[in-house]
Protein backbone atom coordinates (compact mmCIF):
# COMPACT_ATOMS: atom_id res chain seq x y z
CA UNK A 1 0.00 0.00 0.00
CA UNK A 2 2.48 2.31 0.84
CA UNK A 3 4.78 1.67 -2.19
CA UNK A 4 1.61 2.28 -4.17
CA UNK A 5 1.46 5.63 -2.57
CA UNK A 6 5.00 6.55 -3.07
CA UNK A 7 4.80 5.37 -7.03
CA UNK A 8 1.79 7.59 -7.16
CA UNK A 9 3.78 10.86 -5.62
CA UNK A 10 6.61 10.12 -8.13
CA UNK A 11 4.48 10.01 -11.44
CA UNK A 12 2.50 13.45 -9.45
CA UNK A 13 6.18 15.13 -9.14
CA UNK A 14 6.95 14.24 -12.53
CA UNK A 15 3.69 15.75 -13.70
CA UNK A 16 4.31 18.38 -11.28
CA UNK A 17 7.83 19.16 -13.33
CA UNK A 18 6.80 19.11 -16.80
CA UNK A 19 4.59 21.73 -15.52
CA UNK A 20 6.41 24.59 -14.49
CA UNK A 21 5.31 27.18 -16.68
CA UNK A 22 3.46 28.40 -13.76
CA UNK A 23 4.79 28.62 -10.40
CA UNK A 24 2.53 28.07 -6.93
CA UNK A 25 5.35 28.91 -4.24
CA UNK A 26 2.49 29.21 -1.77
CA UNK A 27 0.93 25.94 -2.14
CA UNK A 28 4.58 23.81 -2.76
CA UNK A 29 5.57 25.96 0.43
CA UNK A 30 2.36 24.75 2.29
CA UNK A 31 2.86 21.43 0.92
CA UNK A 32 6.25 21.23 2.53
CA UNK A 33 5.08 22.31 6.02
CA UNK A 34 2.10 19.91 6.01
CA UNK A 35 4.72 16.88 4.88
CA UNK A 36 7.12 17.96 7.83
CA UNK A 37 4.00 18.28 10.19
CA UNK A 38 3.13 14.34 8.96
CA UNK A 39 7.01 13.11 9.65
CA UNK A 40 7.12 14.98 12.91
CA UNK A 41 4.11 13.64 14.12
CA UNK A 42 5.45 9.81 13.29
CA UNK A 43 8.79 10.53 14.92
CA UNK A 44 7.74 11.63 17.86
CA UNK A 45 4.15 8.93 17.98
CA UNK A 46 1.39 10.81 17.80
CA UNK A 47 0.79 9.78 14.06
CA UNK A 48 0.80 6.02 13.48
CA UNK A 49 2.14 4.58 10.10
CA UNK A 50 -1.52 4.25 8.98
CA UNK A 51 -3.19 7.44 9.37
CA UNK A 52 0.15 9.00 8.35
CA UNK A 53 -0.08 6.92 4.64
CA UNK A 54 -3.85 8.31 5.24
CA UNK A 55 -3.03 12.13 5.31
CA UNK A 56 -0.38 11.46 2.31
CA UNK A 57 -3.35 10.58 0.52
CA UNK A 58 -4.67 13.45 1.10
CA UNK A 59 -1.17 15.40 -0.12
CA UNK A 60 -0.69 13.25 -3.09
CA UNK A 61 -4.91 14.38 -4.35
CA UNK A 62 -3.43 18.01 -3.53
CA UNK A 63 -0.47 17.82 -6.06
CA UNK A 64 -2.76 15.55 -8.39
CA UNK A 65 -4.76 18.86 -8.63
CA UNK A 66 -1.84 21.40 -8.92
CA UNK A 67 -0.69 19.49 -11.94
CA UNK A 68 -4.09 19.31 -13.35
CA UNK A 69 -4.20 22.77 -12.77
CA UNK A 70 -0.58 23.96 -14.29
CA UNK A 71 -1.44 21.78 -17.34
CA UNK A 72 -2.91 24.93 -19.49
CA UNK A 73 0.10 27.37 -18.03
CA UNK A 74 -2.02 29.07 -15.94
CA UNK A 75 -3.54 28.55 -12.48
CA UNK A 76 -6.72 30.81 -12.12
CA UNK A 77 -7.82 32.35 -8.87
CA UNK A 78 -10.99 29.75 -9.08
CA UNK A 79 -7.89 26.59 -9.06
CA UNK A 80 -5.99 28.40 -6.29
CA UNK A 81 -8.95 28.64 -4.25
CA UNK A 82 -9.65 25.11 -4.69
CA UNK A 83 -5.74 23.80 -4.18
CA UNK A 84 -6.04 26.04 -0.72
CA UNK A 85 -9.27 24.48 0.11
CA UNK A 86 -7.73 20.96 -0.50
CA UNK A 87 -4.61 21.75 1.56
CA UNK A 88 -6.69 23.36 4.49
CA UNK A 89 -9.00 20.14 4.79
CA UNK A 90 -5.25 18.06 5.16
CA UNK A 91 -4.26 20.16 7.64
CA UNK A 92 -7.57 19.70 9.92
CA UNK A 93 -7.00 15.90 9.28
CA UNK A 94 -3.23 16.13 10.25
CA UNK A 95 -4.17 18.29 13.27
CA UNK A 96 -6.52 15.97 14.33
CA UNK A 97 -4.80 12.84 14.06
CA UNK A 98 -1.90 14.49 15.72
CA UNK A 99 -4.18 15.21 18.56
CA UNK A 100 -6.31 11.78 18.84
CA UNK A 101 -4.60 10.24 21.49
CA UNK A 102 -3.25 7.22 19.84
CA UNK A 103 0.17 6.50 19.90
CA UNK A 104 2.14 4.53 17.95
CA UNK A 105 2.65 1.23 19.60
Amino acid sequence: RIVSILLLITFVLGLGLSALAQKTPVVDNRQKRQQRRMHRGVKSGTLTRKEAAKLEAGQVKTEAMEAKAKADGTVTRKERAKLQHQQNKTSRRIYRQKHDNQNRK
